[in-house]
């Protein structure tokens, strides 16, 4: 058995769906899209606006100064 691939064979062409996505952007991705970024806002947007905690902030600052 040969497990080194024929070089007289053609190169295989690229599934369907990975030539789409290599144009413009389908409905559905966009759709996805648009949902994964309203579901994560939704979880994560108190997270972000929550302050820096001092350590935090005092470890960055020592860093700086190196």
């Amino acid at each position: 058995m040969d497990d080194a691939p024929d070089s007289k064979q053609p190169p295989e062409k690229p599934m369907p769906r990975i030539a789409a996505r290599q144009g413009k952007r389908a409905v559905p991705d966009a759709a996805f899209d648009l949902w994964l970024r309203r579901g994560l806002h939704a979880m994560y947007d108190d997270v972000a606006r929550e302050p820096v905690p001092e350590e935090l902030l005092k470890l960055i600052e020592q860093d700086r100064q190196k």
